[in-house]
C-alpha cells in the first residue's frame, strides 16, 4: 500500500502515512512470536520508512495501541494444543485487558496524527509498559512476571 500510494503523497503540500502496529510492536511476551514479529516489522518499517522520507512533505506515525476492546481474542488463532479450559482463561483475561473503547482508541488516533506525532502509544497500558521496556531494555518481562506474582525460572 505504501508503495502504491506513496506517490500521490508526495504530490501534496502536507500528507501522513500511519501503520498501526500494537503493544506488541514495544515488547514481546512468549506464546505470540509470530505476531509479535509481525508488529516489531510494522514499527521498524515505519521508522525506517520515517528516516528515509525526512525532509519530505509526507511524515510517518506509527499507532501503538494498548487494551483496546475489541474481538481481537476471540478471533486470534489458537495453538493446535490448546485445551478449551486454556482458550478461554484467555478470552476471560482478554476482556479483563481489553477495556479502552475503540471510539476513545480512534480519537487518541487522530490526535496524534494531526500533531504529527512519530508514535502514537494508546492507552495507559502502552505508556507504562513503553516506559518500563524503555528503562529496562533486556529485563522489563522478569520485571512484569514479578508484578503478576510470578516465578522466574533461572537462565
Amino acid at each position: 500500500m505504501t508503495r502504491a500510494f506513496l506517490p500521490l503523497l508526495m504530490q501534496r503540500d502536507e500528507a501522513r502515512l500511519v501503520n498501526i502496529s500494537s503493544l506488541f510492536g514495544l515488547v514481546a511476551p512468549p506464546g505470540a512470536t509470530s505476531y509479535v514479529a509481525s508488529k516489531f516489522a510494522v514499527r521498524g518499517f515505519s521508522e525506517s520508512l520515517r528516516n528515509e522520507l525526512r525532509g519530505s512533505p509526507v511524515g510517518v506515525t506509527v499507532v501503538h495501541p494498548g487494551g483496546v476492546a475489541t474481538s481481537i481474542a476471540e478471533n486470534s488463532r489458537v495453538p493446535r494444543d490448546a485445551t478449551n479450559a486454556e482458550v478461554a482463561e484467555q478470552i476471560q483475561m482478554s476482556r479483563k485487558l481489553l477495556t479502552m473503547p475503540p471510539a476513545k482508541a480512534g480519537e487518541i488516533i487522530v490526535s496524534g496524527i494531526e500533531r504529527r506525532r512519530a508514535r502514537v502509544l494508546v492507552g495507559r497500558d502502552a505508556k507504562i509498559i513503553s516506559f518500563i521496556e524503555r528503562l529496562f531494555p533486556t529485563t522489563y518481562w522478569n520485571l512484569a512476571q514479578l508484578a503478576a506474582g510470578k516465578r522466574i525460572p533461572s537462565p
